[in-house]
């Protein structure tokens, strides 16, 4: 018997997606880590399945060493440092061609629902 709520039916696989959702949301203005991790739990798409903060950080590491975001101590506010993460240009340029990806994927979704509500 299939357990729904591990079957990628369940929508498990929208995590791929954590990437341009970090990126839209950096690209309205500068997050720590901590508060981009919050705006992703408020999120429709990661309202049952939140990501993992470890995972978050971990891709906010690799985004900046591929130089799509930068990060700075922010030492303005009371309490320990944190670090700000923000999307560079080239990042911005990725973001657009995110746009284009998810558009696609849209439409292709789309032509795939149509068809499925005609099957049941």
């Amino acid at each position: 018997m299939v357990d729904f709520d591990d079957c990628s039916c369940s929508g498990k696989g929208l995590g791929r997606l954590l990437q341009p959702t970090i990126m839209t949301l950096l690209a309205y203005e500068p997050l720590h880590g901590y508060r981009i991790v919050q705006r992703l739990k408020q999120m429709a798409m990661f309202k049952d399945r939140p990501p993992d903060s470890t995972g978050v950080y971990r891709l906010l590491k690799s985004m900046e060493e591929d130089g799509i975001v930068t990060s700075a101590w922010d030492l303005a506010d009371s309490g320990p440092a944190r670090r700000q993460y923000k999307v560079t240009k080239p990042g911005m340029d990725c973001l657009a061609k995110w746009q284009e990806t998810l558009e696609d994927y849209a439409a292709a979704i789309a032509e795939l629902l149509a068809s499925v509500k005609q099957r049941a």
